[in-house]
């Protein structure tokens, strides 16, 4: 009989590995035990881990997340990261707060990545904790390089961004095929030597752009895009600390969408949402105070 190839071999066994576990879960749900979730591998010293602490809400870490926060022997953190989330690191743990606010930085950028490089040639397993997602307007790029150049070992772990949090609290989809045929993720806080987006690019009926950062440019936004040719009662959403106990939200349209922030003013983090896919609010079953409160937080 001619041997298996090891492909031939995974072939087989792979589909039979998945029709077991999901006997043993089926098996567990019958007797009412609970079904374990398998997590893999160790905080390993002298390596840094770039880690996304989702929008707020501890449960929607990923599971990759939560165990290495468990593991690791410090924990770089920033200020939007949920206390929530803090509360799973355990006491043993290093802590080292870098946060970063408008105006005010704790600790300079260079400095975060000499942190982390100080600490990794102590032997320690490093928890690189960002809020949001790491790679999303999060300086990602800027760590990376600072632990390249030391030659530091770096794994990522992607997390949720704002976006989508406050998108499935408020019961809408990002993209929608009657809506929307693009999404686009702009900073406002603007880093080129004119200070101006290129309005007329970003003022299309066809994608729903969400802005970060933008909080204190609601008005310049608004106007941008209104002059760039977007109807005056186009819709925009305001969505503060999205999946949070004390998440907070404005809808309205450009032309009156500053008028009802200075009215109602939001905190901060806050995301603002710009597209026709917003006018599902309204409609939407979980659009309802206790329908998000269900949504997001249980």
């Amino acid at each position: 009989m001619r041997a298996l190839s090891k492909f031939q071999l995974l072939k087989w066994c792979n589909p039979l590995a998945r029709l077991a576990s999901w006997f043993e879960l089926t098996r567990n749900a019958s007797s009412g035990v609970a079904a374990r979730i398998p997590l893999r591998g160790d905080c390993q010293r002298g390596h840094v881990y770039l880690v996304g602490a989702g929008s707020g809400d501890a449960e929607l870490l990923t599971l990759k997340a939560a165990r290495l926060l468990q593991q690791a022997d410090a924990v770089v953190y920033d200020r939007l990261v949920g206390d929530d989330v803090l509360a799973m690191i355990p006491a043993g743990c290093e802590r080292y707060y870098v946060g970063k606010a408008k105006g005010h930085h704790s600790v300079p950028q260079d400095e975060i990545g000499a942190l982390m490089v100080r600490l990794v040639r102590q032997g320690k397993s490093i928890v690189r904790l960002k809020g949001g997602d790491p790679g999303i307007f999060g300086r990602m790029g800027e760590e990376l390089d600072a632990l390249a150049a030391a030659q530091i070992p770096v794994t990522i772990v992607p997390g949720i961004t704002a976006a989508s949090s406050a998108a499935a609290c408020m019961g809408i989809p990002l993209t929608d095929r009657g809506h929307a045929q693009q999404l686009r993720f702009v900073t406002a806080q603007l880093c080129r030597e004119d200070g101006t987006p290129d309005w007329a690019a970003l003022a299309r009926r066809d994608e729903t752009l969400v802005f970060y950062m933008g909080l204190s440019k609601v008005a310049a936004i608004c106007a941008g895009l209104r002059e760039a040719g977007l109807p005056d009662d186009w819709p925009i959403m305001l969505v503060a600390n999205a999946s949070q106990p004390d998440q907070q939200s404005l809808v309205g349209s450009l032309v009156d969408m500053p008028q009802r922030l200075a009215a109602e003013p939001l905190p901060s983090p806050c995301v603002i949402m710009v597209g026709s896919v917003v006018q599902r609010v309204a409609t939407s079953p979980a659009s309802t105070e206790n329908q998000v409160h269900y949504a997001c937080q249980h």
